[in-house]
């Protein structure tokens, strides 16, 4: 298992040894130790969530409030997703600032966004099936969301798909309403960074 931190302090990729053979492919996904001794933090696990969107389906940018936080440990195990961390904390170096890991079935990448971050993928296969576990479970009440088009953050979403067609990205309506960043912290719903 290799860890990679991202441009965004809290985040990493995780890129799994594979062992294949006439039977199929077999990886460790998560490794409690391994991540402890790379990370310096247990990953205390709460909800195990389970995904599946459409291509061009767009997911974020989710965060939730500070304390208790909610990070997340994502893949993909079908299709494949621009996964995407945000740094929504007020005082970050890198505040407003956002990386991208490709994650696939095939190189069966990870990604973990700790406590703080904000969460967007952008499926780009359909039936891109995702999987999250969670520290905390969903507390509607303590949920956030920045509309993930926000020209200030700017993020690059994928204009074609992996099927080759055009990509529109389909947003749920919550996500659509979501204030920019800039609105985000005028409202006071930004978590503060605790370097």
């Amino acid at each position: 298992m290799e860890f990679r931190e991202l441009r965004i302090p809290g985040s990493w990729e995780v890129t799994p040894r594979q062992f294949s053979d006439d039977r199929g492919v077999f990886l460790e996904w998560f490794k409690q130790e391994t991540f402890t001794s790379t990370t310096g933090q247990r990953f205390e696990l709460e909800q195990a969530n389970w995904s599946v969107s459409s291509e061009g389906a767009l997911r974020g940018i989710h965060f939730a409030d500070v304390p208790p936080g909610q990070a997340k440990y994502v893949t993909c195990v079908r299709g494949a997703i621009l996964d995407v961390v945000v740094d929504v904390r007020v005082g970050s170096p890198t505040f407003g600032q956002w990386d991208s890991v490709l994650l696939d079935d095939t190189a069966k990448r990870a990604v973990f966004i700790d406590v703080g971050l904000g969460h967007a993928f952008y499926a780009l296969d359909e039936k891109a099936t995702v999987l999250y576990l969670c520290t905390s479970g969903y507390n509607p009440k303590a949920e956030h969301g920045i509309n993930p088009l926000d020209r200030d953050i700017g993020i690059e979403w994928p204009h074609i798909g992996h099927t080759g067609r055009r990509l529109d990205p389909i947003l749920s309506d919550k996500d659509a309403a979501a204030p920019t960043l800039k609105e985000a912290q005028e409202q006071g719903l930004l978590p503060t960074f605790r370097g």
